[in-house]
């Protein structure tokens, strides 16, 4: 079952919710658990994945091609 991710506009807490990916898709309205408050925003984190392909390679982080802005001190 995937977390979502929420922040919190009233109170500034961060907050993670697990649902069905058919909950969500209906609409699913997380109240904060810290203040009650519907004032919520999902946030996004990031996500590793690895990969069969990836043999020989790092395995976590590193710089390349499509690395992004930042990365690698850039």
């Amino acid at each position: 079952m995937p977390t979502y991710d929420y922040l919190c506009q009233d109170c500034g807490q961060v907050f993670s919710v697990q649902a069905s990916m058919s909950e969500y898709a209906q609409g699913l309205r997380p109240t904060c658990p810290h203040c009650g408050s519907k004032k919520v925003v999902r946030t996004f984190s990031s996500v590793n994945v690895l990969s069969s392909r990836n043999r020989g390679m790092p395995r976590w982080g590193g710089c390349g091609p499509m690395a992004g802005p930042g990365c690698c001190g850039g």
